[in-house]
């Protein structure tokens, strides 16, 4: 049986890994090497792509953590989550929900995000 909570939480604790190498581990652990990410505002292959978008997520916004908010919603092989991004302690200024595909063994090979809340420019 997959648990879903789980890997909604490992896959939050990779956006909120700064250590290059550490968060390479993180993803090899929990993505297929020809895993997809998809998202209004990106598209990314494979272990290189997902940690160039982490990489890039950070920069975007230093010092903002990932939060898993609700519950995880899953069955079969697939599962949605609601997360937030912000400064620790404050109300969160993006917030989305992502849908995972995952492997029989719970490895994630493709990501289908959605962006509900995101401050304009």
């Amino acid at each position: 049986m997959i648990d879903f909570t789980a890997i909604a939480a490992d896959y939050i604790t990779v956006f909120n890994t700064t250590d290059p190498a550490h968060r390479t581990r993180l993803i090899e652990a929990l993505f297929t090497p020809e895993a997809t990410y998809v998202d209004p505002l990106a598209a990314v292959t494979g272990h290189d792509g997902m940690d160039a978008l982490v990489a890039g997520a950070q920069a975007q916004f230093p010092g903002w953590t990932f939060q898993l908010t609700g519950q995880v919603d899953g069955h079969h092989h697939q599962a949605r989550f609601t997360w937030s991004l912000g400064p620790q302690g404050e109300e969160p200024p993006v917030v989305g929900f992502d849908v995972i595909n995952l492997t029989e063994h719970g490895k994630i090979h493709a990501v289908h995000g959605f962006l509900d809340r995101v401050p304009s420019a």
